[in-house]
């Protein structure tokens, strides 16, 4: 903690290819106006900002209704915003999660997730493998065709990327017809093989995964997923609130700058789906947390079959905003109690 006894938080993400500052801005304003409430600090920050004894970063000031810069000690506390694969695994940031290690400074969320690794944590779970649809890595056309055959549908997922991109569905079209739907592509070939001759290298390249498709259930005749938003709480995971997410024009993916439209929870609660979250979001944060670092916070896109199923479709270490304005503030305010129980923790 400070010397004035104010505990700092330093919200860590990364400059764009052009040098300004990226990330959620609304977000670390509303970060910022909760912890002055709460008698504390935060400030924004780059791996490029650290020096060796102080950081240079950016607060909001509400009376100028800007960000200034200004040098801050090392914070207290580290939440990692970083918005990029890239910059994440960059050197310079690398070096920085050492040197947090080093100084003993909690930080979380430790980095982005890889899908296919993801999958595997999850099926080692015995209470998760129920949830999982059935997927595999890419790795070459017997195999992939194989697996197209035993489910006439699938989805493929490039394994490092979020919000839904460059994710495909293909489906058998006929006796060996082949059709493929994106969020904007739609193709028809005749043959598995004319698909793999157009596909294969990006789908090698890229590291994709493939996944069963499941018939998701519906609400008004479209189909919906939940985003399940969780916060760590002591020695627990929590639920801090769910969204509805309805495909719209198109069925491949319901996030909402996908064309998904919101629908309010309340209008499809139950004590099914409820009992649901509750049983996988502690399973889920711990493994987590074991296996890449402490985790203290992430959202879960799952969906319900038609039949009655639930699965897990994808778990995110760096949840995007919710467009529930009840549900990101509850993400606020959790947010701000576990910055502060951590550093409590820690000294």
């Amino acid at each position: 903690m400070k010397t004035d006894g104010t505990p700092l938080i330093g919200i860590l993400t990364a400059r764009k290819s052009e040098g300004t500052i990226a990330g959620n801005g609304p977000l670390f304003i509303n970060i910022q106006k909760k912890l002055i409430s709460l008698k504390s600090q935060s400030f924004v920050f780059t791996p490029e900002d650290v020096k060796d004894d102080y950081i240079y970063g950016y607060f909001y000031s509400t009376e100028e209704n800007r960000w200034k810069k200004k040098s801050f000690p090392f914070p207290d506390l580290v939440y990692n915003r970083i918005p990029f694969r890239t910059s994440e695994q960059e050197e310079k940031s690398q070096w920085l999660f050492s040197r947090l290690k080093e100084k003993k400074i909690p930080f979380f969320n430790p980095c982005f997730i890889d899908k296919y690794e993801l999958y595997q944590l999850l099926k080692g779970d015995h209470i998760l493998q129920d949830y999982l649809p059935n997927t595999i890595l890419v790795q070459g056309h017997n195999e992939l065709l194989d697996f197209l055959m035993g489910f006439g549908g699938i989805y493929l997922k490039p394994t490092q990327s979020s919000k839904g991109k460059g994710i495909v569905r293909i489906r058998m079209d006929g006796p060996s017809g082949i059709q493929l739907d994106g969020i904007l592509k739609h193709e028809t070939y005749s043959s598995f093989t004319h698909f793999w001759e157009e596909w294969n290298e990006e789908l090698l390249k890229k590291r994709y995964i493939a996944q069963e498709e499941i018939r998701s259930a519906e609400y008004e005749g479209k189909r919906f997923d939940f985003r399940i938003l969780a916060h760590a709480n002591h020695d627990d995971y929590t639920l801090s609130g769910v969204g509805i997410r309805l495909s719209q024009e198109q069925e491949i993916t319901t996030h909402i700058p996908s064309g998904g439209r919101l629908v309010p929870y309340q209008l499809l609660k139950s004590k099914e789906h409820d009992e649901f979250f509750q049983t996988i979001i502690p399973s889920v944060g711990q493994l987590l947390s074991e296996y890449f670092g402490y985790f203290g916070e992430f959202s879960i896109d799952a969906g319900l079959s038609k039949t009655g199923r639930y699965y897990i479709y994808e778990v995110n270490s760096k949840p995007m905003s919710f467009d529930e304005e009840e549900i990101e503030k509850e993400k606020i305010e959790n947010l701000c109690r576990l910055f502060l129980q951590l550093i409590e923790e820690s000294s």
